[in-house]
């Protein structure tokens, strides 16, 4: 049976595509890879009037939000964040019909009023993309799929911080949750 998508109840949900994470090393594709293909998406959904989240993430500014469990590796040398590393990369191109989500955890759904904004506009299916693959991405899809929705993950508008983290979840995590295409797959199938 060929992929189709509703477009009355499909998102499209942009994992932190923001200047202080895509200014970081990525694989199997680099940033600018993966935020060109991100555009074509925003582009194509805004063009059927369906829906864009972009999300991005940081602390709040007293900064008293912030995760602290005790881990054996964090995910990132404890730095200085410039003024401009939340902001979401210009190239997304953000309309004033796009939902703005700032989280402060992995995912986009705790904490967030994401889950609400789908469900009010009737979304039952989101399409996923952005970085990174097995942090950001991977935990939005656990919880949309423990949430019920449909997914479709765009491989080549994702990146990680190495190969294999990324074909992980790929290869392994993604299938088993929803479907695995390409920005061109999901453009095909949109404009059909």
């Amino acid at each position: 049976m060929p992929d189709t998508i509703d477009k009355n109840k499909t998102a499209l949900v942009v994992i932190d595509l923001q200047k202080g994470i895509v200014a970081l090393q990525t694989a199997p594709h680099d940033a600018k890879s993966v935020i060109a293909n991100s555009a074509k998406l925003c582009s194509v959904f805004r063009q059927y009037n369906m829906p864009v989240f972009l999300v991005h993430v940081g602390p709040s500014k007293d900064k008293k939000d912030s995760l602290h469990p005790i881990v054996d590796q964090t995910i990132a040398p404890k730095t200085t964040m410039s003024d401009d590393w939340m902001e979401i990369v210009e190239e997304l191109a953000i309309d004033p019909t796009d939902f703005i989500i700032t989280k402060r955890q992995w995912g986009a759904f705790y904490g967030t009023e994401l889950d609400l904004q789908l469900r009010r506009r009737g979304i039952d299916t989101i399409v996923l993309c952005g970085i990174s693959t097995n942090i950001g991405v991977e935990s939005t899809a656990r919880f949309a799929y423990e949430y019920g929705y449909s997914q479709f993950f765009v491989e080549d508008a994702c990146a990680a911080r190495t190969n294999i983290e990324h074909e992980h979840s790929i290869n392994y995590i993604f299938p088993k949750i929803g479907k695995v295409r390409s920005t061109e797959d999901i453009l095909k199938i949109i404009n059909s």
